[in-house]
């Protein structure tokens, strides 16, 4: 279920979709970040308190897109195990031509649609699937991919073999993933060539690119 482009430029325009929980009743029941820089610097996005979704922190997200720089404005983006959809939008918010976001909570897939509509969002769309049959199906190359699955899953392994076998990664694309500082990585595609790399608290968080 994909939420369709509007015509109007980035970040304008109103797409319709479902809306969310009322306001009131949001507050109440969600939890809340808020975009670090671009057009959308400063708002905040609000996803359900009873989700299991852990948000990339406000420092990581700063520093991986300052490891991305240039390479975000006009790339096609897949935001896997979107969870609050903040790597995301945060790339839309810098420029981004396309993300897809991939999430299988239905709450938090409508929480995701109904901030692109609120916000005007201009080439994004929610995928309401499990991520590991997503990638199973018809492929599409994505210039940058993000790649949080659950710390305690092993979903990072399968996903990466993938996005890798699949042909979901086009030339040059950049993979950023999040695990567990104390787990390590699994093994990851022998043409994912590592450039970044740093850990804030429990979270270790990595940048490859497809060489």
């Amino acid at each position: 279920m994909a939420l369709k482009r509007n015509t109007s430029g980035h970040p304008g325009g109103r797409a319709t979709v479902p809306r969310s929980l009322p306001r009131t009743a949001r507050g109440a029941q969600a939890r809340v970040l808020r975009i670090i820089g671009g057009a959308w610097r400063g708002r905040k996005l609000r996803f359900p308190r009873d989700a299991d979704i852990r948000p990339t922190p406000d420092r990581v997200r700063e520093t991986l897109f300052n490891w991305l720089g240039a390479r975000v404005p006009g790339a096609r983006c897949l935001d896997l195990f979107a969870g609050s959809g903040a790597l995301g939008l945060e790339a839309l918010s810098r420029g981004a031509a396309q993300v897809t976001f991939v999430e299988h909570d239905t709450a938090a897939a409508r929480e995701l649609h109904a901030r692109l509509a609120e916000w005007g969002a201009q080439g994004g769309e929610v995928e309401r699937a499990d991520a590991l049959r997503y990638l199973e199906g018809a492929a599409r190359p994505f210039d940058v991919v993000f790649l949080d699955p659950p710390f305690a899953s092993p979903l990072l392994g399968a996903a990466a073999a993938l996005l890798e076998e699949r042909g979901w990664l086009a030339p040059g694309a950049l993979i950023y993933v999040e695990s567990a500082a104390r787990g390590g990585l699994p093994p990851l595609p022998p043409r994912w060539a590592a450039l970044k790399a740093k850990q804030a608290g429990e979270v270790g968080y990595h940048l490859f690119a497809r060489t």
